[in-house]
């Protein structure tokens, strides 16, 4: 019963910080510092990027209409829009895939410690606050996801890149960022964003299952199946919120929280270890 109560927690947690650019990965890390699964180190190694496919799901619900691309009223049964956008994604996703089919287990191993996990945090935070500013005084050229080139796709995928190698960049926050940077509006770079993890996630969580193997115990498959189901109901809450928030806001206020999270873990385990 205390299991299943931690992967309700493990599962909020991923709900929330997936789509908020603040780290999922980090925060699932962090986490488990304080609240130990009793599971093996694979199992954990696994199940922090498995239980992602809970929030992906969501995703797929909300946007469905803009990610199906088939349809019988189309020509070719293919709507051409929607179709042109997953070549995008497919182009977006490249570089972080080569480098996680490459080098996935050499940066997990090297990187996912917290002092990378709390610089990582901090300036992505300054960063939020230093491009803001900077995008406050100007207009956004890209204010659809149709006018998004392959060049511009290619663009953000280098930027979703940095979030592959170092833990506590954040995903979202890294691709939304460098969106914003290069004249992205700040709602069609959050949908990107959205649909861009997609296949990402699903490849990722796929090597890391094909990894793990698909022999679960029953408390094991209890935890993930619960960390996942949890993720895809505060996911959809989550995005709504996001998506109604910035029609008003900037993404400064998530730039301040990343960087007094990040002091403040380098204050804590910098005092307990």
């Amino acid at each position: 019963m205390i299991e299943f109560l931690k992967a309700i927690l493990f599962g909020i947690i991923e709900g929330i910080t997936e789509w908020l650019p603040i780290s999922s990965t980090g925060h699932l890390i962090l986490f488990h510092e304080f609240v130990n699964l009793k599971v093996s180190d694979a199992f954990f190694s696994m199940f922090e990027v498995v239980i992602q496919l809970g929030a992906i799901l969501a995703v797929v619900v909300l946007f469905w209409n803009q990610l199906w691309p088939f349809s019988k009223k189309e020509k070719y049964f293919i709507k051409q829009d929607i179709f042109m956008m997953w070549l995008k994604i497919v182009v977006a996703c490249i570089p972080a895939a080569v480098v996680e089919l490459g080098w996935g287990d050499v940066i997990e191993e090297k990187f996912y410690r917290y002092e990378v996990i709390a610089v990582a945090l901090i300036v992505f935070g300054i960063g939020f606050i230093v491009i803001e500013n900077l995008n406050h005084k100007r207009r956004s050229h890209i204010n659809s996801l149709s006018e998004i080139t392959f060049n511009t796709a290619l663009i953000i995928g280098m930027f979703q890149l940095i979030a592959a190698v170092f833990p506590g960049t954040s995903r979202s926050g890294a691709t939304i960022l460098g969106a914003i940077l290069i004249g992205v509006s700040r709602s069609v770079a959050a949908e990107f964003t959205f649909f861009l993890a997609v296949p990402v996630m699903f490849g990722a969580s796929f090597m890391k299952l094909l990894k793990f193997g698909f022999v679960f115990t029953s408390t094991e498959l209890v935890i993930l199946l619960t960390g996942m189901v949890v993720a895809f109901v505060v996911s959809i809450i989550v995005i709504k919120f996001l998506m109604s928030y910035i029609k008003k806001h900037d993404f400064k206020i998530f730039g301040w929280y990343r960087i007094i999270l990040g002091i403040a873990v380098l204050v804590f385990f910098g005092l307990v270890k």
